[in-house]
């Protein structure tokens, strides 16, 4: 069974769903790799995947079957002693005064954030980018910047910031597979115990 994930989905939402696949079908050869969403929906379109668990396209790709799963809402977050963590609801104005850090140009993730900022999304001065939310929120914390984080990676090293008539950022975890392509037996159990875990 060959599967990408994004880091994010690996570490925080499928490890208990990949142990009981394992203990269930140990004879499955599991082929897992972690890539970034957008490169991991290309390799299940080029045939080198038979599915990926990422974060969904936010505009449909033809071929390519998405079945959302979880909704990720994400929050603006900076570190506690950040100038915007004072305020109470400030404006994009404001937090367009900072600068951000943020995933790479072109990752559905940079997409979803930047489409909730409007007519500013031009306006963003983006300082730093990692695709791997871990280090990402670390460079938050420190200081180094603000960023848009899923509610559960946030605690104490981070504030969340509401900023004044700015849309919800939320993006889609969920399944992808070729609309063309029918999936091994071991394919439709790992969906299968997805769904059910979900």
């Amino acid at each position: 069974l060959s599967l990408a994930t994004s880091h994010h989905i690996g570490l925080h939402r499928i490890p208990e769903i990949l142990k009981r696949f394992r203990a269930r079908y140990p004879d499955v050869r599991l082929d897992l790799r972690f890539m970034d969403s957008e490169q991991a929906c290309h390799a299940v379109l080029r045939g080198e995947l038979e599915l990926a668990v990422v974060t969904l396209p936010p505009a449909p790709i033809a071929q390519l079957r998405c079945e959302p799963v979880w909704a990720d809402p994400l929050d603006i977050v900076v570190a506690a002693d950040h100038p915007l963590a004072r305020e109470r609801a400030p404006t994009v104005r404001a937090l367009l005064e900072h600068p951000a850090i943020l995933p790479g140009a072109g990752t559905y993730t940079r997409e979803i954030i930047l489409k909730a900022l409007g007519a500013a999304r031009d306006r963003v001065r983006v300082d730093m980018t990692t695709n791997y939310l871990e280090v990402l929120k670390m460079l938050v914390s420190i200081g180094l910047g603000w960023s848009a984080l899923p509610r559960t990676m946030i605690d104490d090293d981070l504030k969340v910031v509401q900023i004044r008539n700015m849309k919800t950022i939320e993006r889609t975890l969920g399944i992808v597979t070729h609309a063309k392509r029918t999936l091994s037996n071991a394919g439709e159990a790992i969906v299968q115990m997805i769904r059910v875990a979900s």
